[in-house]
């Protein structure tokens, strides 16, 4: 940083502060004991390098607040980031993003991962599972009760964009969380957030962290330096480091399927959403989009078969919603079972990088080894409910390789667990999302392979 660039730094933050105080430069000056022209010096960068009581009885006259006293003091040439932020670490310092609805339907699953990050052994989770599904918004509700309950600072690090540029400018949040992304990536960050952190009860959430296939030694070294730190990652893919928990994110549970003519209609005044996250979360995008759709019991149960066709992923059901500017609600539900990847793109909803879901879907499948993606599209071809035995039987594969490989594709979200019987064996079906693109990945395999033999 340029000393003319340090200097109408410190001239902003210190106006935005007093601006935010609601005080002029003479009651600010009767507050602190500074000089009016001292602070007008200061405020029209005049003064290149102002002594740190200075500033210190400035912050003191205005109440700022650590966020906004370590702002005032990195905006002074030569002052240690790592100094002032080790000083003013706090929750408001770190706060995790503000979520902007509310969670729906993950009660066991905030339950289990508050309740891990709540213990002192468990010091390194992963959220796992496909795109969409909501690993995000769990651990921002995660963070956001670690952070209100026990005023625990958090430091959010969102992998999936791209690093600010080069000496762009900087907050102290800014700060925190650029060397926490160096650090995953495997660049420099390590020494400046072990001395701001230290000893201190912490959680760092990476999001989206699934450029690095394993975890970067520097951030295993920062565990071990930082010995009440906690880190919480979420990804696409899991993370094969010892010590890491992983908790795979299945989509919302699936209504049951709806009864037969013979077994009666529901007992009266019996809601049809009650019990079911995925309906409950559908309907209030359907309301979204169409107010006019009023929550009768056709409209609802013709909902609950779109979410099951979408498999209760959250954010495929979002983006069909919002094709209904476009179709019927009976036509979204005949393009969820015909066609479902149809309807899980929308421009509005697009990531930054412009990578819809249908991509992240299908990189994921292409992620796969071969016998893996084999096995994935043989299996889709199964109706839904087998067990490892029965495709074992079906398939001609042992049954110890299919209970493996339905392993790995369940931590990565492609297969989910279903309703077991009283009694019985464990059941799984692919999902509707992903059976398309499993087959044409496992035909073209195939094809590949004939053309090797021929």
């Amino acid at each position: 940083m340029t000393e003319q660039a340090a200097t109408d730094g410190l001239a902003r933050q210190l106006r935005a502060a007093r601006r935010w105080a609601g005080i002029t430069q003479e009651q600010l000056a009767g507050l602190s004991t500074v000089s009016v022209r001292a602070i007008r010096d200061l405020e029209q960068g005049r003064v290149r390098h102002p002594r740190r009581e200075t500033l210190r009885l400035l912050a003191d006259a205005m109440r700022l607040g650590d966020a906004r006293r370590a702002a005032l003091e990195l905006a002074v040439e030569g002052a240690p980031a790592d100094t002032v932020m080790r000083e003013a670490f706090g929750a408001e310092l770190a706060p995790p993003p503000e979520p902007l609805r509310r969670l729906v339907g993950r009660t066991e699953e905030l339950r289990a991962l508050t309740g891990l990050l709540a213990t002192e052994h468990e010091r390194l989770l992963t959220v796992v599972g496909v795109a969409g599904v909501g690993k995000t918004r769990l651990a921002q509700e995660a963070a956001l009760l670690l952070h209100t309950r026990d005023r625990m600072p958090v430091l959010w690090a969102d992998m999936s964009t791209a690093a600010p540029e080069p000496g762009a400018a900087r907050s102290p949040r800014a700060a925190l969380t650029g060397w926490a992304r160096s650090l995953a990536a495997g660049g420099p960050g390590l020494e400046e957030l072990a001395s701001v952190v230290r000893d201190r009860a912490a959680l760092l959430v990476l999001d989206g962290h699934d450029a690095v296939p394993r975890l970067v030694p520097h951030l295993l070294e920062l565990l071990h330096s930082c010995e009440r730190l906690k880190v919480l990652i979420t990804a696409r893919e899991p993370h094969r480091t010892p010590g890491n928990r992983l908790l795979p994110l299945a989509p919302l549970p699936l209504a049951a399927p709806e009864p037969s003519a013979e077994a009666g209609s529901p007992l009266p005044g019996a809601s049809l959403t009650a019990g079911e996250p995925a309906v409950e979360l559908m309907l209030s995008y359907v309301g979204h989009m169409r107010p006019d759709l009023l929550p009768t019991d056709s409209v609802v149960r013709t909902v609950a078969r779109i979410c099951r066709a979408l498999d209760g992923v959250p954010r495929a059901m979002e983006s069909a919603a919002s094709w209904l500017l476009l179709h019927s609600l009976e036509e979204l539900l005949r393009i969820a079972r015909t066609s479902p990847l149809d309807l899980v793109d929308d421009a509005t909803l697009s990531d930054v990088n412009d990578e819809g879901l249908s991509v992240l879907l299908a990189a994921a499948v292409e992620r796969l080894d071969g016998p893996q993606a084999t096995l994935l599209g043989d299996l889709g071809a199964l109706a839904d409910g087998w067990t490892a035995e029965q495709a074992s039987a079906v398939l001609a594969v042992p049954t110890t390789t299919v209970a493996r490989e339905v392993y790995a594709l369940m931590l990565r979200g492609l297969v989910r667990r279903l309703p077991a019987e009283e009694g019985g064996a464990s059941r799984f079906g692919v999902l509707n999302l992903i059976r398309g693109l499993a087959a044409d990945r496992a035909g073209a395999a195939a094809q590949r392979s004939g053309a090797l033999v021929h």
